[in-house]
């Protein structure tokens, strides 16, 4: 038989539960109609935007993005240099390696806004298919690559690599720190261990790296 008391209780906690949501709803309708009628206010996330100014490839160029806009974004859908890849978008595979003043960076891990005045070099700005630099016709000559999409980042990598070694910069498997680093296999996979090739041409990469890098292939 069905008890009336229980009946009552979850009667009680209906009305009960109705009458709570009501009193949370009416302070957020009096506060939407109070933004309506004191006037238009700056909507929620708005983007907020801001110019920069850099030279990419030697060419000044000056964009005004939302503050939020990666380096990467800002080279790939507002300059149309689309060779720097979006690969992880975490700053792990390496794809959308660039370098800034020199130093090789993962792009998709910095702002755009962050590199005023900065001399940026994409893989568009190392060589023209005419004009190869010679670190992408070494790629070539040693098929170092197969589906492409790596890389120009594999390359623009690579050249930054050779110019760690040069300025005598020591990696984690450098044996001397106070001797100037050699380009030597090991030195340049260490070097290179941030940019990821998911079709496996490591070895000629390597292979690539070591020709330019003036030592037997």
């Amino acid at each position: 038989m069905r008890n009336p008391d229980l009946a009552a209780t979850r009667r009680d906690l209906m009305i009960g539960t109705a009458a709570s949501a009501a009193a949370v709803a009416a302070p957020c309708a009096a506060g939407a109609q109070t933004a309506t009628t004191t006037g238009p206010a700056k909507a929620a996330g708005a983007a907020a935007m801001s110019k920069v100014s850099f030279t990419v490839n030697g060419e000044a160029r000056t964009l005004e993005l939302d503050t939020r806009t990666s380096l990467l974004d800002a080279l790939r859908e507002h300059l149309q240099l689309t060779g720097t890849k979006k690969g992880c978008d975490h700053g792990q595979c390496g794809a959308c390696t660039a370098m800034v003043n020199g130093r090789r960076i993962n792009t998709c891990l910095t702002l755009a806004v962050m590199h005023e005045g900065d001399s940026i070099t994409t893989v568009e700005g190392l060589g023209s298919p005419d004009n190869l630099h010679p670190m992408q016709a070494a790629f070539v000559r040693h098929d170092g690559y197969q589906c492409g999409y790596c890389t120009p980042g594999q390359i623009c990598s690579s050249v930054a690599v050779l110019e760690e070694i040069k300025a005598g910069i020591p990696s984690h498997v450098t044996a001397d720190l106070t001797a100037v680093p050699q380009a030597t296999a090991e030195e340049i996979r260490e070097r290179m261990s941030g940019n990821i090739c998911r079709c496996g041409a490591y070895s000629n990469i390597i292979d690539a790296i070591t020709e330019v890098a003036g030592r037997p292939a």
